[in-house]
C-alpha cells in the first residue's frame, strides 16, 4: 500500500506569524513492488497557514489570503 506523508521542504521565519514556519509538501511513496519510482507530490502548505488565514490582516499565498506575497521565494 502506498504511504502518504507531509514533509518539510523549507523553513523560514515569518514576520506575520511571528515564528518559524515550514513549507510542507504532501508526498505519496509507492508500494514496495514499485520502489524504484520517485515519490509523487500532491500538495503544498504552510505549517501556520490555517492560523494566519484566520487573522484579519492578509498574510500570504500559503494562507490563501494574499496571492501577491510568497515568503518562501525569498
Amino acid at each position: 500500500m502506498a504511504v502518504r506523508t507531509w514533509e518539510a521542504v523549507k523553513i523560514r521565519f515569518c514576520e506575520h506569524a511571528g515564528s518559524e514556519v515550514a513549507l510542507e509538501a504532501e508526498k505519496v511513496y509507492p508500494i514496495d513492488i514499485l520502489s524504484d519510482q520517485p515519490a509523487r507530490l500532491l500538495a503544498h502548505r504552510c505549517s501556520r497557514g490555517l492560523e494566519c488565514s484566520q487573522n484579519s490582516k492578509a498574510a500570504c499565498v500559503w494562507a490563501g489570503t494574499n496571492p501577491n506575497f510568497d515568503p518562501f521565494l525569498e
